[in-house]
């Protein structure tokens, strides 16, 4: 009741009270036009019983006495026939008047019930998404009727809804994988230290080494927060664009072959584009890093192809390497944040060195900062393949 009342008291800042008036103006606007239209066809009509077929003028003109006085008495009964014709055109003036303002006191309230009728949907769906939050994204509109615009409106909100729900899951899941995976070298560190103080009879070799093994895993710690920092970055957009050539950036960041590292097959074809060069350069380095992390071991040989061009229009960086055999199901989930393939196809190279799980979701962020794409596919033979496209340079200016 309240809520009703306070409608009401909103006056014409209410859409419902907005509509009815709307809608009670075009109605006295069509009205006044159809009563003027009508008194303008009975004021330019002739007076009397000579509106009408010749007969009825005929039987008038029968009817007025012959003789000296016969055109007194025509001019006479025509002037009180002009008269009367003219008191009817002012009652029929008032009488329509008073008639379109009664219709339009019945039609603001019609027009009330109307809009009312008409807003009821969206006074549902507002209460709904009232009672919507961050605790319960997973509740939906659901508006039941025809195709309307009103089920258009929510349908795109539920669809929204949608999206922050699967926006929030993956914050939560990435929150929680960022806490996990910092806290592992924090447990590491202090357990290093515990140990170093708990014997005293500890060396300075001991000392020295527990020291060597902290400053390790802080760096491993440094690494993931640049991870981080660098992923954010590239999901919040670019801020500036400059001309980038893809095939200059993998020649200048190629890994070397040879010494039990895998053998590098490079065709470097131009692919120039415009964006931010260090992320694009954090893209080259990600792909590199993991074709020869994620490959086979040393002596068994493990090869890494790379090549740049323009595909189409759009330049392509292509990366294929070989490995292990992959499984479908982990290529779909190796986009996602700590997300990393098997030990067996880890390639270790120096103590508690391994991937962090964000190098192929900070190049697929990077990609789509840029306005492109990544696919990747496991080759038959084992191993990986990774396909980036971006958006040529020229079609970028003309874009914008």
């Amino acid at each position: 009741m309240r809520s009703v009342v306070r409608v009401a008291l909103r006056g014409p800042r209410s859409i419902r009270w907005r509509l009815t008036l709307l809608y009670s103006a075009l109605f006295a606007v069509a009205g006044a036009v159809l009563l003027s239209f009508t008194y303008v066809l009975v004021a330019n009509s002739e007076p009397g019983v000579r509106v009408g077929s010749p007969e009825r003028r005929d039987t008038f003109s029968q009817g007025i006495p012959k003789g000296p006085d016969a055109p007194l008495v025509a001019q006479y009964v025509q002037q009180r026939l002009s008269v009367q014709r003219d008191e009817q055109l002012q009652q029929l003036l008032i009488e329509s008047g008073i008639a379109l303002a009664v219709m339009i006191v019945v039609s603001v309230a019609l027009g009330w019930l109307m809009a009312g009728r008409v807003l009821d949907p969206l006074r549902t769906m507002t209460a709904a998404a009232r009672r919507i939050s961050a605790d319960n994204l997973h509740e939906r509109l659901a508006v039941p009727g025809p195709d309307d615009e009103l089920k258009a409106m929510a349908d795109t909100f539920d669809a929204v809804l949608a999206r922050l729900e699967g926006a929030f899951e993956a914050q939560k899941q990435f929150v929680a994988n960022a806490s996990h995976e910092l806290r592992t070298p924090l447990t590491l560190q202090q357990a290093l230290v515990d140990v170093a103080l708990a014997d005293p009879d500890a060396s300075a070799g001991t000392l020295r080494a527990t020291c060597v093994r902290v400053r390790a895993a802080g760096r491993e710690q440094e690494r993931l927060i640049d991870a981080l920092l660098t992923l954010a970055r590239s999901q919040q957009g670019l801020e500036r664009r400059e001309f980038v050539d893809l095939a200059e950036v993998v020649r200048g960041r190629l890994p070397e072959g040879g010494g039990g590292r895998p053998c590098v097959e490079a065709e470097l074809g131009p692919a120039p584009l415009l964006g931010d060069p260090q992320l694009i350069e954090r893209l080259v380095v990600n792909l590199a890093d993991n074709a020869v992390r994620h490959n086979l071991p040393e002596g068994e040989g493990s090869w890494v192809r790379v090549w740049t061009g323009v595909d189409g229009g759009w330049p392509v960086l292509r990366i294929e390497n070989s490995g292990a055999v992959i499984g479908a199901d982990e290529v779909r989930g190796l986009f996602q944040p700590f997300r990393r393939l098997g030990g067996a196809r880890v390639r270790v190279r120096g103590a508690g060195v391994t991937g962090l799980g964000l190098g192929l979701s900070i190049v697929a962020a990077v990609a789509a900062a840029h306005g492109g794409g990544v696919v990747a596919w496991a080759r038959e033979g084992g191993g990986l393949g990774v396909e980036v496209r971006l958006p040529a340079a020229a079609r970028l200016t003309q874009g914008s």
